[in-house]
């Protein structure tokens, strides 16, 4: 897998949507039968996702929990701190959503804000941002020698897909609410954040939590290999837990 936004290869589709139907069938049916399994062992799950705003985060996020039992797994949608979680380290709001044994826990963003909209914006100091990839390093590899599962995504996509799919957001009515003054802010900056991607994937991208870059422009192919992926590392986890 390529740790290069550059690299990646965004041609990446499914053409048929029986096709697309069918894989997503098959993955949504293993992943139930996966679940049980993980409640089973008390392995707590912990997936990551971060990518470009309009990327398929949601959409896929939204497959992965469609058809498992809803009592064993939360989302967990991350905004900008509170002020009173601004009294805290920045960890600490994440702990108290960290999943109990035998539960997954799906954080749509994450503590990787530190490093990406924290660091673009100014929110952090620069020793605060930069002294946070082995902060977060740390964290993570506390909560796999604890027996955590975790995995990270981002979803990848063009700079003229987003564009794309900012405009059909404004002009759906059922969509318009997911766009604000501030995405079209931040893809101002898209090169600063591209930059603050790379970094991220680089210096935080090991064995125990690793990242994977989701193809994003067709998102059939998105949430298929999200899907798949989620499934490859339980199964594996399993494997060594057993």
């Amino acid at each position: 897998m390529s740790k290069k936004l550059n690299d990646v290869d965004l041609t990446k589709h499914i053409e048929k949507k029986s096709d697309y139907k069918k894989q997503l069938k098959k993955a949504q049916k293993e992943l139930l039968l996966l679940q049980q399994s993980v409640f089973e062992k008390n392995i707590p799950c912990v997936f990551v996702f971060e990518g470009w705003d309009a990327a398929g985060k949601g959409g896929a996020i939204k497959r992965i929990t469609q058809k498992i039992d809803p009592r064993g797994f939360q989302v967990h949608p991350i905004a900008a701190p509170t002020e009173e979680e601004h009294n805290y380290h920045y960890l600490h709001r994440f702990w108290n959503r960290l999943p109990s044994e035998g539960q997954i826990a799906l954080f749509d963003r994450s503590w990787f804000g530190r490093v990406l909209v924290e660091r673009v914006e100014g929110f952090a100091s620069n020793k605060e941002w930069m002294r946070a990839y082995e902060e977060m390093n740390q964290f993570e590899k506390l909560l796999h020698d604890d027996g955590h599962l975790i995995h990270k995504f981002w979803f990848h996509i063009s700079k003229d897909e987003q564009h794309k799919r900012f405009l059909e957001r404004q002009q759906h009515y059922l969509k318009r609410w997911k766009i604000t003054d501030e995405d079209w802010r931040n893809r101002n900056k898209w090169e600063e954040y591209e930059v603050a991607v790379e970094d991220m994937l680089q210096k935080t991208d090991t064995p125990y939590a690793p990242w994977d870059i989701i193809e994003g422009n067709d998102k059939w192919h998105a949430r298929i290999k999200t899907l798949n992926i989620i499934i490859d590392k339980i199964k594996t986890h399993l494997i060594k837990s057993s």
